[in-house]
């Protein structure tokens, strides 16, 4: 991790205000909730679309990784993919991006990603994260879902990051719109950081990263869209991380990372996730990792590659 402030909280507030001020282009409805928390639907009640959806990665990423979307004439299935790159992966994707934050109140859950983490600390993976913000006077989280937090989650992230609701915006969209499903997709680089300290790789030997997967059809059923949005990353997703450290380590962390090191390998997540009886936390970890990845040693210039694309699982899966 680099030193000095990142601003990781500022940086996102700028992306929320210019969405807020061009909210026709973006498709989205933004208004304020029962305690003037600032709102804003995504792909829910309004259309949202391609566009926020890319803004709302960067938001999850805290303004610290440029997400594109490219077109590639010869993925004839899905030519349409969604590029990410950090060159402070470890903030970007751990600090910010990964969804961590459990939310819920009575039939209302939602998992919880951006900035609005940084300040409340509640998870665990703030124990290894030294750098924190203790100057932001706003926030932002965006939540995995079809509707507004009500009043008592919104008290609860309140609290936790110690900001007056009227300095907290919301931003959310269900798995299966279009942005909710691209700001998923985004998440490839994420995915391999995580499995990537899971394995005990040291994070502050990890200094940049890119990552890209392939954009599915969206679909209705939450089921389906999230099956998707997951095979995506793990049957089609590729990474590649820039460490510090010898060449040995970084072959370990190479053959290690692959999602096909994984026990449930072979399945569509959607079929895996009905098999453990829709219990998110029994489907081993190490599934949700990219399909191939690439780790380049840049203190001795070697680079290892493992993992593969899996086209026979995407058309099983994607369609």
């Amino acid at each position: 991790m680099k030193n000095g402030m990142a601003h990781l909280n500022r940086n996102a507030q700028r992306i929320v205000d210019q969405i807020i001020a061009d909210d026709e282009r973006f498709g989205v409805a933004c208004g304020r909730g029962s305690l003037g928390e600032h709102l804003i639907d995504a792909g829910a009640a309004s259309p949202g679309g391609l566009e926020v959806g890319l803004r709302m990665a960067e938001i999850c990423m805290g303004g610290l990784g440029t997400v594109s979307m490219a077109l590639d004439r010869h993925n004839e299935n899905w030519p349409l993919s969604v590029t990410v790159h950090s060159s402070q992966p470890v903030l970007a994707c751990l600090a910010s991006q990964y969804a961590g934050w459990r939310l819920s109140h009575e039939k209302y859950f939602a998992m919880g990603s951006g900035p609005a983490r940084l300040l409340a600390r509640v998870e665990p993976i703030f124990e290894e994260i030294a750098y924190s913000e203790t100057d932001a006077s706003t926030s932002v989280l965006l939540l995995e879902t079809d509707r507004p937090p009500p009043p008592a989650v919104v008290e609860k992230v309140s609290s936790a990051t110690g900001l007056e609701p009227d300095a907290l915006t919301f931003i959310y969209a269900p798995t299966q719109s279009l942005a909710g499903s691209i700001q998923i997709i985004g998440r490839s680089l994420e995915v391999a950081l995580h499995k990537a300290h899971s394995l005990n790789f040291p994070l502050n030997a990890i200094v940049d990263g890119t990552g890209c997967a392939p954009v599915p059809a969206p679909h209705p059923d939450f089921l389906k869209a999230m099956g998707r949005t997951n095979d995506a990353i793990i049957y089609g997703g590729l990474v590649q991380l820039f460490v510090l450290g010898s060449a040995d380590d970084a072959r370990a962390l190479a053959e290690e990372l692959p999602s096909c090191r994984s026990r449930d390998y072979g399945q569509p997540f959607a079929e895996i996730f009905k098999k453990f009886n829709g219990d998110f936390y029994a489907i081993d970890p190490h599934l949700f990792s990219p399909a191939e990845v690439i780790v380049t040693a840049i203190e001795t210039g070697d680079t290892f590659r493992a993992g593969e694309w899996n086209k026979e699982m995407l058309e099983h899966s994607l369609g």
